[in-house]
């Protein structure tokens, strides 16, 4: 086969790959119009969950296309769900940060950005100037364009840090506590009940699963390269073992929902969870060729997974 072959497939064509493969279409017309808006390479990213097995690329039988695009439609919601979060934990931890870094260091950014102000371990000295440069980047690049560090350079001619921080991302605010003095890492990780490590690792986890929700990837199946620490919430909830590693829970969407345990309010964190059992619930009603608890497992959901709503 010739490599155009593989490049383009039209409407037609990838409706019958699908079939070949043994999925079911009970609308051809309908399932087009998803694939046209949807992308092909987008929904197959949900065939994993309803094949046979890992090396046969047949469907288990009586997989049809409406499952397969209601894994699609509950992957974008929980997306939904998780980024709403997310941004609250954000925004609550770029509060933090700047109300504590102003009232020690001062709200001009000559006074707070200063190097003197962070970590003077000689490993990360080169780490300091780099994430200090990229702030300051940030300054000039958004200076202009976002109103309120317009307002403050226009007017003041310094942009205090309560404002700065709106217009750094997360993971650039995750790396910024990373060069941070003991002392005031530590004053922050207190709030949350956590050491400096915990913290530091949750924040970079957060960051990267807001890129996932933020730029429509498919989130069910994705792992981080970093794993959090083992909690009371692992142990409390019998996670499975496998090779003494928690089974789920570790680097997957179970973990952000542990991770949200320790840093949203008890009520927000009840919140998160039963927008997040309703959207299973849906897709309960909507899968039958496969057991949810197999689709949830994959997700990194233990069996157990709503328990943790009634965890001290």
């Amino acid at each position: 086969m010739s490599n155009n072959n593989k490049i383009f497939k039209n409407l037609d064509e990838q409706i019958q790959i699908l079939l070949d493969k043994g999925l079911i279409i009970n609308d051809v017309d309908h399932a087009k119009e998803i694939l046209l808006k949807e992308n092909y390479f987008f929904i197959s990213g949900y065939r994993h969950l309803f094949m046979k097995s890992k090396k046969q690329t047949s469907f288990i039988e009586g997989t049809t296309f409406d499952e397969l695009y209601a894994m699609l439609i509950f992957d974008r919601k929980m997306r939904n769900i998780f980024f709403k979060w997310i941004l609250v934990i954000e925004n609550n931890i770029k509060s933090i940060l700047s109300y504590q870094l102003s009232k020690k260091y001062g709200f001009k950014e000559k006074d707070y950005l200063n190097p003197k102000n962070f970590t003077v371990d000689n490993m990360k000295t080169r780490q300091v100037h780099d994430i200090l440069n990229k702030v300051k980047r940030q300054i000039r690049v958004n200076g202009n364009q976002h109103a309120a560090t317009y307002h403050y350079i226009a007017n003041y001619g310094y942009v205090p840090m309560w404002i700065l921080v709106k217009v750094l991302s997360f993971g650039l605010i995750s790396e910024f506590y990373g060069i941070l003095k003991t002392e005031d890492q530590l004053k922050i990780a207190e709030l949350y009940n956590l050491d400096i490590e915990t913290l530091s690792c949750y924040l970079t986890i957060l960051a990267n699963y807001r890129n996932i929700c933020a730029h429509e990837e498919v989130l069910y199946e994705h792992r981080t390269q970093r794993s959090i620490p083992d909690t009371k919430y692992h142990r409390n909830l019998n996670i499975d073992l496998i090779d003494d590693e928690y089974a789920y829970g570790k680097n997957d969407i179970y973990a952000v929902i542990i991770i949200m345990k320790q840093l949203l309010l008890d009520t927000e964190f009840r919140d998160l969870i039963n927008e997040v059992s309703y959207e299973v619930d849906i897709l309960n009603g909507k899968v039958s060729s496969v057991p949810l608890n197999n689709i949830l497992n994959r997700c990194g959901f233990p069996d157990n997974w709503k328990d943790i709503s009634d965890l001290d």
